[in-house]
């Protein structure tokens, strides 16, 4: 599967943020970035290796660039003229550096390295299915709880942000909805069903919008990662299962995987973001990074066009009034450091070792301006082992479950959080590809609240809402005497928390 957040999310600070919107500028207000797409023979035609060539969006200098491309033996696939983005296929290996003189590029790259290979998500290990000896055990336990869906009793994590008690106040709008982008909803699920928004929903595989009947669901079982972040997020209180943080709002799926090794590549992600925007969706929930480099360096020319192709989509989206939801990742690494290390790039060759400075390489969207990050928490309400960090740029943190370090008192004692999965099935993950949709689900309760605020006011209320737990005295998660992990900060924001840990209850009060 792709990076899903599985995969490390990596978060700008506040500086990096503000200087990247200053390098790569803000979109123009535009009514609509819709697609201008070629022929179905051309697209058909075109070779592997894919581009993003980034340009003015003006007409002009959109139609002189698509010339320039021709001319360089590119064929130009969809073009989202309202943002200056331009999908290109080319087997010219000099597409790139011919391309980058042309007038009007302001950037141009490969948004891969080579023909594709497998990689991973934001999900920390493999899913654990709920049998029917453990579901009957949980059913029996939430029967004791009057009101509660028949798995609730395993749901440690919406009790842990108060999201059973705030469902009775206020489930959430059927006016929000939270797009997921990922790997496909199984929308057939039943507990996804009934709060399915199948017009806002779209397959962006290759960098256009397919909308017909079912494009939006999982390839195969085994792409089961974006049905369990949707059921986290909006999975209906309808006795059935299990319930979501915000069952009253609607959910949508963008499917952004490629069917052959699940990596999420640039293409797909703009396109992604501009359908969203297009088809009035508030919130998107993003449990991945974008392929095929985990940190994408302003210095490489390839890496910088896609940078600046996904920021372009991601502002546009917040220009009309769409909110990021972003994993911080599961690297356990600190985002506010001097330097990483990154042996996982590019993914879809062969990988190198090389160190790069989070100030300067950017894992995106998690980095984007506006876009917020989420770390993972277990039911302690401590860090993940697993999670990544970094003061200044972890915005809030919500539960991603700790199967190792911290166990709840439930009826499977599983650390992990449990959710829904195709075919109408349940299982437990962990990761921070399950905080961001937690966070997500709070923001939507708070969008129902508040229907007029803005992503940047919609960000503030879910940092003011957050209860902060502060810097652990100690992390030293095995007992060898060596702490994994440094909290910098204080109370109000640290690096292991951000503004705290996201309160459904405070949310809708």
């Amino acid at each position: 599967m792709a990076h899903l957040r599985s995969r490390r999310r990596l978060a700008l600070a506040v500086p990096v943020a503000l200087s990247l919107t200053v390098s790569l500028g803000f979109l123009p207000a535009a009514a609509s970035a819709a697609p201008q797409t070629v022929s179905v023979e051309q697209a058909a035609d075109a070779p592997a290796l894919a581009y993003v060539v980034n340009t003015k969006a003006d007409h002009r200098t959109i139609a002189s660039v698509k010339r320039a491309v021709a001319a360089a033996d590119g064929k130009v696939v969809v073009t989202y003229d309202r943002i200056g983005v331009i999908v290109v296929h080319s087997a010219n290996p000099d597409f790139g550096k011919e391309i980058r003189k042309a007038r009007g590029v302001q950037s141009a790259g490969a948004t891969r390295t080579a023909p594709l290979t497998a990689a991973g998500t934001t999900d920390e290990g493999a899913a654990d299915y709920l049998s029917a000896a453990e579901a009957a055990r949980t059913r029996s336990a939430s029967a004791e709880t009057p009101g509660s869906e028949p798995l609730e009793a395993d749901q440690w994590d919406l009790r842990a942000i108060g999201a059973d008690k705030a469902a009775k106040i206020n489930p959430g709008s059927r006016k929000v909805t939270v797009a997921v982008i990922d790997t496909g909803v199984d929308d057939t699920h039943p507990d996804l069903a009934p709060n399915f928004s199948a017009a806002q929903s779209a397959n962006c595989v290759g960098g256009k919008a397919d909308t017909s009947e079912g494009a939006w669901r999982p390839y195969t079982d085994e792409d089961y990662h974006g049905t369990h972040v949707a059921g986290e997020i909006a999975a209906a209180r309808n006795g059935v299962g299990v319930a979501g943080v915000a069952p009253g709002v609607k959910v949508a799926g963008i499917k952004v995987s490629d069917p052959d090794n699940g990596l999420f590549y640039p293409e797909n992600v703009v396109c992604a973001f501009v359908f969203a925007a297009d088809h009035g969706v508030e919130i998107t929930n993003n449990s991945y990074y974008v392929d095929p480099w985990l940190y994408n360096c302003m210095d490489d020319p390839d890496q910088k066009a896609i940078v600046d192709a996904v920021n372009r989509a991601q502002l546009y989206a917040q220009r009309k009034g769409t909110l990021h939801l972003a994993s911080a990742g599961n690297s356990n690494h600190d985002l506010a450091s001097d330097a990483i290390v990154d042996d996982s790039s590019p993914n879809d060759t062969t990988p190198g070792t090389r160190t790069i400075d989070p100030s300067e390489c950017y894992d995106i969207p998690t980095q984007l301006p506006g876009v917020v990050t989420v770390s993972a928490t277990g039911v302690q309400n401590l860090k993940s082992y697993y999670s990544t960090y970094g003061k200044g740029v972890v915005d809030v943190a919500a539960p991603g479950g700790d199967r190792r370090y911290q166990l709840p008192d439930t009826p499977s004692k599983d650390g992990r959080i449990l959710s829904t999965m195709p075919n109408g099935e349940y299982a437990f993950l962990q990761g921070t590809s399950m905080a961001s949709p937690h966070a997500a689900g709070v923001a939507a309760l708070l969008k129902s609240e508040h229907p007029r605020a803005t992503p940047a006011q919609l960000q503030a209320l879910l940092k003011a809402q957050a209860n902060n737990p502060g810097c652990p005295e100690s992390y030293d998660q095995d007992g060898d005497g060596v702490q994994d992990a440094t909290c910098e900060g204080g109370s109000r924001v640290n690096g292991f928390y951000g503004f705290g840990v996201v309160d459904a209850l405070r949310a809708v009060k």
